[in-house]
């Protein structure tokens, strides 16, 4: 009979989240994309549709991965289930702002609430959980943020767009990072807290605004479907990733989900390049170079961590 195989190392644990971190990101900074193509459709009815489809979704991996046992675990703990329910809330607001965001024409308006979102996840990272900068880290971060300065002078009636997208999903993500939770589990306890509003709305209000219903085109009604597979996936993926590697690293692999929407508004969706907006590309990239340069130096340093056994397998 053969033995267990070796518990992976933290480093090929490391690795395996910034793959999803990465995958993750790329998929978010494509989303303006799908997301303008359901224009027609107000943006709560598209996010009351993210929800219900996530949630079908969602319990269909439990049932494949046979996690019940785990949820019946996570439903016997109260204080873990209200956290779950102020993460909805987070996720839920800023899926809303978001959607609202790209159908009214301000994607540079989300992509400087993205692009503030890794600065907060590093200083969340640097003060609540106790992960070190070095010098040149910190210098990459003072970069970034003066970028980010000018684009937020620039934004004027926008800006609480930015704040809003900037706020919600770094507290998401980082009581995500800390609850003690699996990727999976936790998202469908976020679902099943959020599914009964967004049927309900759907129920008794879907389509009351002027837009499109669902049923009434083929390819609208596929795509409000498949809005539970582009919220399903990346989610899972950021999770996986906020648990395994640490989260300032996270932050700035973050910058790729603001970056590819800032190209998306300005060369695809036609909205205006500024002065304000150049400086800030440049200086945050220029950050981004710094702090992942200072990252592998440091990595190839650092002796081989010791092996760490993890309990969950889901991503």
């Amino acid at each position: 009979m053969n033995s267990p195989g070796p518990a992976p190392t933290a480093r090929s644990d490391q690795r395996t989240g910034v793959l999803f971190g990465l995958i993750a990101y790329l998929l978010w900074g494509l989303f303006p994309i799908y997301f303008k193509a359901l224009g027609a459709i107000p943006p709560i009815d598209i996010v009351a549709h993210r929800i219900c489809w996530s949630l079908l979704l969602v319990l269909a991996l439990v049932a494949a991965s046979r996690s019940g046992n785990r949820l019946r675990a996570i439903g016997r703990q109260p204080r873990l289930l209200f956290a779950l329910l102020l993460t909805a809330l987070l996720v839920a607001v800023n899926w809303l702002v978001y959607v609202y965001a790209v159908n009214s024409g301000h994607v540079l308006a989300g992509s400087l609430g993205y692009y503030l979102n890794p600065i907060a996840n590093i200083l969340l990272g640097r003060f609540a959980l106790g992960e070190r900068l070095s010098g040149r880290q910190w210098a990459a971060v003072a970069i970034a943020a003066a970028g980010i300065l000018a684009l937020a002078v620039e934004a004027g009636a926008t800006l609480w767009i930015s704040l809003v997208l900037c706020v919600s999903f770094s507290l998401y993500g980082f009581l995500r990072k800390v609850l003690d939770v699996d990727a999976l589990g936790g998202l469908t306890i976020e679902t099943l807290w959020l599914a009964p509003v967004a049927l309900g709305w759907l129920l008794l209000f879907g389509g009351a605004h002027g837009g499109e219903t669902f049923g009434r085109h083929a390819s609208t009604s596929l795509m409000l479907v498949g809005t539970g597979i582009a919220t399903t996936v990346p989610l899972l993926l950021f999770t996986g990733a906020a648990r395994r590697i640490p989260y300032s690293t996270l932050g700035m692999l973050q910058f790729i989900t603001p970056t590819l929407q800032f190209l998306l508004a300005v060369v695809l969706f036609g909205e205006r390049l500024t002065t304000p907006h150049a400086i800030a590309f440049s200086a945050i990239w220029a950050a981004v170079l710094i702090y992942v340069a200072e990252l592998l130096r440091t990595r190839q340093s650092a002796d081989p961590e010791p092996p760490v056994e993890r309990k969950d397998l889901t991503c």
